[in-house]
């Protein structure tokens, strides 16, 4: 039977404008409050809103492998302190924070994973607005898939944290697109909010097919995941989009991953393209991923490097130059 919805649940019209704030670059938070101190993260928070940043992105589980304490939420607790000494700045940013991935045991990890069962998720929702101080969230990721729960379950959950205006909006990361499709077809067969907006590892260079990644628990963005996110007009935000610096650090290489003809031909087409629109090699990678629809989440630990990535905002890539791409894979 379908649910009536709280007067705390999002009318259309506001659902839509927290879609059009979309497709711009999203700040990543996953070290702040551990490899990133309070104080610069507060500076590259303050500088990310003041230039016209909206979304940041987080999680209950940031960043626990870099954490003393073996657990997340250092992140969510430093969000939560720039959100209280900055009054009103709440009304200007949106946050997304994901749930599954936290340690339920400290340094005990993915054994101890908190999962996504409905008990799981309403502690992990319960924990995140606590060190968030805010009362809901704009979107709400489910971290990973969580096959030893039943995704009706799953679905069941996310879609009553919406009905209850916990959360605004809800997406999937690091799923298979049949999975998130299946999960969109229960939600809509029982009039919940079903997941709206997909969240994958994905940038110019990609690895050979087949090959590991060395960072667990990432999924590469396929054909089919932006198949089904055009088809179901859904929002999709790519994750590690400038392969930790790769693209311009001599001292930060390609994983092992992405030795293969393909990434020598693309960063021949990068170092062309870049020189003829007078950007950085960054800045046009984020614009490639911008002129596709894709919001890219940039983690950077400088003020520079912010700087560097907002202007790809304005970065225009013509036809010639996406084709340029396409013709190195």
């Amino acid at each position: 039977m379908e649910k009536t919805r709280t007067d705390q649940q999002t009318t259309p019209a506001a659902t839509a404008a927290l879609r059009e704030t979309e497709g711009g670059v999203v700040l990543g938070t996953m070290y702040y409050g551990t490899l990133v101190e309070p104080a610069r993260a507060f500076a590259l928070l303050d500088q990310f809103v003041e230039a016209g940043g909206v979304w940041l992105d987080t999680a209950n589980c940031y960043s626990f492998w870099t954490d003393p304490a073996g657990v997340g939420g250092a992140s969510e607790r430093v969000l939560g302190q720039w959100l209280r000494a900055n009054p009103g700045v709440r009304d200007v940013i949106r946050i997304a924070t994901k749930v599954r991935q936290d340690p339920l045991v400290p340094h005990v990890w993915p054994e101890s994973a908190e999962g996504l069962s409905a008990a799981a998720i309403e502690r992990g929702v319960a924990g995140s607005l606590e060190r968030l101080g805010v009362d809901h969230v704009d979107l709400l990721w489910a971290h990973a898939e969580d096959r030893a729960v039943p995704l009706d379950e799953t679905v069941e959950a996310f879609g009553e944290l919406v009905e209850r205006g916990i959360a605004r909006r809800v997406g999937a990361a690091n799923h298979a697109s049949w999975r998130v499709e299946r999960a969109r077809t229960i939600a809509t067969s029982r009039g919940l909010e079903p997941w709206s907006a997909l969240q994958l590892r994905h940038s110019l260079a990609q690895p050979r097919p087949g090959a590991c990644l060395p960072d667990q628990g990432h999924r590469l963005l396929t054909p089919d995941d932006l198949d089904l996110a055009r088809a179901a007009e859904m929002n999709v935000w790519a994750y590690t989009p400038l392969v930790q610096g790769a693209y311009t650090r001599a001292d930060k290489p390609f994983p092992d991953a992405y030795d293969h003809p393909g990434t020598a031909r693309i960063l021949e087409a990068l170092d062309v393209v870049s020189h003829d629109v007078g950007a950085t090699p960054h800045q046009v990678v984020l614009a490639w991923l911008l002129h596709q629809g894709i919001a890219p989440i940039v983690g950077v630990s400088q003020p520079e490097q912010l700087t560097e990535a907002l202007d790809a905002r304005s970065l225009v890539l013509d036809d010639a130059h996406m084709a340029s791409f396409e013709e190195a894979r």
